[in-house]
């Protein structure tokens, strides 16, 4: 790493992606930055938070790289504009693959992308910019994947697949062998899809509807007591 970091956000997802860094890969992350007017306290994790509209004054883009991330419900709007915002400043947008996520070596991924460790992407794939894959997520071949799309753990994308920008993809849910997938579409937790998605669709499977029984009286009337 030829630069210092500087880490936009300061929310649960900063944490995790400065742990990654910083625990992890021994990378120098030296401040977080975030908008002005959501500054709450003048450090995070120890370090300094610093007003993003002046953070060039203090954290010269000479000197420092950046890596942007918001959280979840913002993450597709202000993640990508921020991104353009610090570029604009003069700011390299970095990206992180974890030493041990097993990723092939002929991966094509874009900035701002994170990539944990435990994934499971085959060969063939092509990632866009600020691009997010959890741990347990699966990423089948030969599979395109544009820009500001979120792969939850467990999600599970079959091989052949084109997905468009500003998805997200929740905990375990599939997708099919050689479909496409639109812009702006949210799949649900558990949602198997096996069609092509339009874009800005949702899909979501309903969740199980708990049954009458409390659960001493299902274990009373099932088989599980004699296991």
């Amino acid at each position: 790493m030829s630069k210092d970091i500087i880490i936009f956000g300061t929310g649960v997802n900063a944490d995790v992606i400065q742990f990654y860094m910083r625990e992890v890969s021994g990378w120098p992350v030296k401040a977080f930055t975030i908008n002005e007017s959501h500054i709450k306290s003048d450090t995070f994790n120890g370090l300094p938070v610093v007003p993003f509209e002046d953070i060039e004054k203090k954290y010269s883009p000479d000197k420092y790289c950046m890596f942007v991330i918001a959280g979840y419900h913002d993450f597709l709007s202000i993640t990508a504009n921020k991104i353009l915002e610090a570029e604009a400043k003069g700011y390299e947008i970095i990206s992180y693959v974890h030493p041990e996520s097993g990723v092939p070596k002929d991966l094509v991924y874009g900035k701002n992308c994170f990539i944990m460790n435990n994934v499971c992407i085959h060969p063939r794939v092509r990632l866009g910019d600020n691009v997010f894959v959890w741990s347990g997520a699966i990423i089948g071949h030969h599979s395109t994947v544009g820009s500001h799309n979120w792969f939850a753990s467990g999600a599970a994308i079959s091989g052949n697949v084109t997905i468009g920008n500003n998805c997200f993809f929740a905990v375990n849910c599939t997708i099919g062998h050689s479909i496409s997938i639109g812009n702006e579409v949210f799949i649900g937790a558990n949602t198997q899809v096996i069609k092509s998605v339009e874009d800005g669709k949702v899909i979501i499977t309903e969740a199980d509807k708990p049954i009458k029984l409390t659960s001493k009286q299902f274990l009373k009337f099932s088989n599980f007591n004699n296991m």
